[in-house]
């Protein structure tokens, strides 16, 4: 692919994104048509028409004949089940995705450390004591709360993985002592003792 080229569809993809986030659009809503968005980004249609067959074919968008095209939720279908049959047999390849999700959480901890979320957190101790959390439900609390958009849904994704891990290694779940702990340490803002406290918490 030309440069020239690449720019036509990085431009499109940013658009695309700008309008999704300006219009606080969610899976199944309507994006602009190729008519649209070749005539808003002065571009030609086919330019745009392969833009979109390049989402379509990542599961990201769906085009239906005589409606328009659609924000699509990439976990409706098999995807991550798919890749998981060939990709996660390998224990390399586990052993890469839990320490790629420890890597992730301990950076959305370390920005946690860096701005005051007191309130938030005593809120997150109130919700471990009277509704008891699951070590997924409780992390993504964390790392939501980091505040970097591109970590949680980097995050997230992976979790997908990590769930299908489950079925080979043995993961604790439910380890709302280890939380209490985490969140103390976080409210003392003590890096070393909020260190160790993740680590109990840490994927094996």
């Amino acid at each position: 692919m030309t440069n020239e080229k690449s720019k036509v569809y990085i431009d499109i993809l940013h658009y695309i994104r700008i309008y999704i986030t300006e219009n606080q659009l969610s899976y199944g809503d309507k994006i602009p048509s190729e008519r649209e968005l070749a005539e808003k980004l002065n571009v030609g249609r086919s330019s745009v028409r392969e833009a979109l067959r390049a989402l379509e074919l990542l599961g990201m968008i769906e085009t239906r004949r005589g409606e328009g095209t659609f924000l699509k939720d990439f976990r409706d279908h098999n995807l991550i089940d798919l890749l998981g049959t060939f990709i996660l047999e390998d224990s390399k390849a586990i052993d890469d995705v839990i320490e790629m999700n420890n890597m992730l959480e301990y950076n959305a901890i370390q920005l946690l450390l860096r701005s005051n979320h007191e309130s938030e957190l005593r809120a997150l101790e109130k919700r471990l004591v009277h509704e008891g959390l699951t070590r997924y439900e409780f992390m993504k609390e964390l790392v939501q709360l980091a505040n970097n958009h591109l970590l949680y849904r980097i995050w997230i994704v992976l979790n997908e993985y990590v769930s299908l891990v489950h079925k080979h290694v043995n993961v604790e779940v439910d380890a709302v002592d280890k939380m209490k702990e985490l969140v103390a340490s976080l409210l003392e803002r003590k890096q070393t003792e909020v260190l160790t406290s993740y680590q109990k918490l840490s994927l094996k």
